[in-house]
């Protein structure tokens, strides 16, 4: 890790330490909404800023209404950034957004270190949570794959590069996870944005298509149309998660259908 992961990283930790951890089993009794697959699907974000874009919301910008229509478009899962010094995000943002729509499955996006991290997730209602391969050693990894499977939610490990996805397909040799992914609650993913320094590589998703492992494979970053979702659908990933395109969109709605459909299409061909 370097430059901005790392920064991120300590962030996190910071944020970790302050944590509240007097957790009850009532703060788990609320249902995991499931996660559930077809051939092609989306992940769409809510995401009120980013370093490299800058500001992408407005003056009362109603983030509810905006996960409703991601929802009344199709969209398999909601991921919310929680990253408070660089992305505006808050723990609260997704608790509200679980709020705004029941049924849904809702995943913290974040630069989690820890697995209290992923107990505060379940708790404000998330079903899964992002964890990047990059910043966890084994152990670290390892301890917050089980607190996700405990309680019954979904992970999405992001890739950088080559040696990220080995690592993963090293872990998914660990029977567990095998059987995890195999049911689609571990999902790999490859962020054409590599977050240790920004630099965004438009081929990247190509160039590790013939290195994905055996699970559902998501496709990060530089997605704006339903032409993007058909090639990396042809290229094996089998969703995308889609961002910055989705909060400038007029018809959010409009635009998470058409990018699950023409994937789905292009997977069917």
């Amino acid at each position: 890790m370097n430059d901005f992961l790392q920064t991120m990283a300590a962030g996190s930790a910071e944020r970790a330490a302050a944590a509240d951890t007097r957790f009850t089993a009532a703060d788990f009794d609320r249902p995991v909404a499931p996660l559930k697959l077809d051939r092609f699907d989306v992940i769409a974000e809510i995401k009120e800023r980013s370093p490299a874009e800058g500001a992408l919301t407005g003056p009362g910008h109603d983030r509810c209404a905006q996960a409703a229509r991601y929802a009344a478009g199709g969209a398999a899962a909601i991921s919310v950034l929680t990253e408070p010094s660089h992305f505006s995000g808050a723990l609260q943002h997704l608790e509200d957004i679980v709020a705004a729509v029941p049924g849904v499955p809702v995943m913290r996006k974040d630069f989690l270190v820890d697995r209290i991290q992923v107990l505060e997730a379940r708790k404000a209602g998330a079903s899964g949570v992002l964890l990047i391969v990059t910043m966890l050693d084994d152990g670290t990894l390892d301890g917050m794959l089980r607190c996700a499977w405990e309680h019954g939610m979904f992970v999405l490990l992001e890739s950088f590069d080559a040696g990220d996805l080995a690592r993963t397909s090293r872990l998914l040799e660990q029977p567990l996870q095998r059987e995890k992914a195999d049911a689609g609650q571990l999902l790999v993913g490859v962020n054409t944005r590599d977050l240790r320094t920004l630099h965004v590589d438009s081929e990247r998703l190509e160039k590790l298509a013939p290195q994905l492992p055996a699970a559902a494979c998501v496709a990060e970053s530089g997605l704006h149309d339903a032409a993007d979702a058909a090639r990396v659908a042809a290229l094996g990933y089998r969703l995308a998660l889609v961002g910055s395109a989705l909060m400038r969109s007029a018809d959010p709605a409009a635009l998470v259908r058409a990018m699950r459909n023409q994937g789905r299409l292009a997977v069917a061909a």
